[in-house]
């Protein structure tokens, strides 16, 4: 992989980090902030509150998936990708200068609503502009490998805002963390975008964007397009389905269910999933490597299976497990099996699409798949352990994810098409294999 290439990854995963640690630091830090925007009361009804406008955030992200989606096929994907990072350094500025119920009411529920809408915008943009950006600026033998970055950047931003909350902890007493520390990650957030705003400015655009002659297409990026590609955005959606809430269960909801359910202090939960964050980071280029060799649907299918079958017992353990050792063993072995997912699913996407509606294909299918099931995986969780049934999300999670198995066992295998190749009906063509590489025969 040349300079360039490694220069265009570099950029496009630092914006794709801060706009992660952003939008994760809300999940983090929701329980010290959750009481100050709603009256005193049950402290679980209070924190369903506050995650209930976590999952609005994710009911706006098909707006920003089709407008960002848009102007990356119509604009380029710098043009979208310097636009998510400017709306998320607004929205990180709104909260952390959101007054408290006991100074403005329900206003700042209203400040916090709305900086929850404008995350959720960016966010949706975000996802696809680097899915995009990230295939198209890898080598064709290197796909899996570059795109795996995408959840190497949003799972540093994440572990980003863990470790910021661990110090915090540690260095702040737990009434000054409830009363004003909170505000600090998203302070943070906002200086950090602004960085990645000027690194964005000079940014290159990717030569199969550049050299596709998509730019000069009219119809480029528009809905009338992506319903010619309707088959593609639904698999997209159904593919997306079980991933998505897995992976909100076992990154942001971990913290939250080892010290709600397992009975385990904040510091050392926060500790658990810091540390199997960092390794579940550290695997996904492995995991992006091995299906450039072996294809995409052998992960994809191992993960399915995993998450359909461990899911309940990893999560009934987890509720037992209220020391570091066997809490941070069992995360670890759920986020191995997700990293069947995780680590190839923006290259996935992005391979279905013509360069013309890349963008908007991924980014709009992805993000209504998100506000149905990934952001609102927590609130569901939440639901049921509010009913007396917390072992009920637990086949919830494992039903997404063989619904998602059915769909894997069926598809195509996508590794072998050329990105810059597009058939007469609109469907992207394969590339021919280099010497010596792994053959697989493509599903019916």
């Amino acid at each position: 992989m040349g300079r360039e290439q490694w220069k265009k990854i570099w950029v496009g995963s630092a914006g794709n980090m801060v706009e992660w640690f952003d939008w994760f630091v809300y999940a983090t830090f929701a329980v010290y902030f959750a009481d100050s925007f709603f009256p005193e009361g049950n402290e679980t009804a209070n924190l369903m509150n506050t995650m209930g406008i976590f999952a609005v955030g994710f009911f706006m992200r098909p707006v920003g998936g089709w407008l960002l989606g848009r102007i990356g096929d119509r604009k380029g994907r710098k043009a979208a990708l310097t636009l998510t990072v400017t709306l998320m350094s607004a929205s990180a500025i709104l909260i952390a200068i959101a007054p408290t119920y006991d100074v403005a009411g329900y206003g700042g529920v209203a400040v916090l609503m709305l900086a929850r809408l404008l995350q959720g915008l960016s966010v949706g943009g975000e996802y696809a502009a680097s899915a995009t950006y990230l295939t198209e600026a890898s080598a064709p033998e290197k796909r899996g490998f570059a795109s795996s970055f995408q959840y190497v950047s949003m799972t540093a931003g994440q572990l980003v805002g863990l470790g910021l909350q661990i110090v915090l902890q540690r260095n702040m007493s737990d009434a000054a963390l409830h009363s004003w520390g909170w505000r600090i990650p998203f302070v943070v957030g906002a200086l950090g975008a602004a960085i990645v705003f000027y690194l964005r400015r000079s940014m290159l655009e990717t030569e199969v964007y550049a050299e596709s002659g998509a730019a000069e297409q009219e119809d480029r990026g528009t809905l009338k397009v992506l319903w010619q590609h309707r088959r593609e955005a639904f698999l997209v959606m159904a593919l997306t389905m079980g991933g998505t809430v897995a992976y909100y269960t076992y990154t942001t909801y971990l913290t939250k269910f080892l010290s709600k359910s397992a009975g385990m202090d904040k510091s050392t939960a926060s500790l658990v999933s810091f540390c199997a964050l960092f390794v579940f980071m550290c695997i996904q280029p492995l995991a992006g490597m091995l299906s450039d060799r072996i294809g995409r649907r052998p992960l994809l299918i191992t993960f399915a299976v995993g998450s359909t079958f461990l899911t309940v017992p990893i999560m009934t353990m987890l509720k037992h497990a209220d020391t570091f050792w066997p809490a941070l063993g069992l995360a670890l072995l759920a986020l191995v099996v997700i990293t069947g997912y995780t680590s190839i699913n923006a290259c996935v996407k992005a391979e279905l699409f013509p360069t013309n509606i890349r963008a908007l294909g991924v980014g709009l299918s992805y993000a209504v798949a998100n506000a149905l099931f990934g952001g609102t995986a927590e609130y569901v969780a939440l639901w049921f352990k509010n009913a007396g049934a917390e072992s009920g999300f637990y086949w919830y999670v494992a039903g997404c994810a063989a619904v998602s198995l059915i769909v894997y066992l069926s598809m195509r295998e996508t590794r072998d098409i050329d990105l810059n190749r597009v058939a007469a009906a609109g469907q992207p063509q394969e590339r021919p294999r280099q010497a010596g590489a792994t053959t697989i025969t493509p599903a019916s």
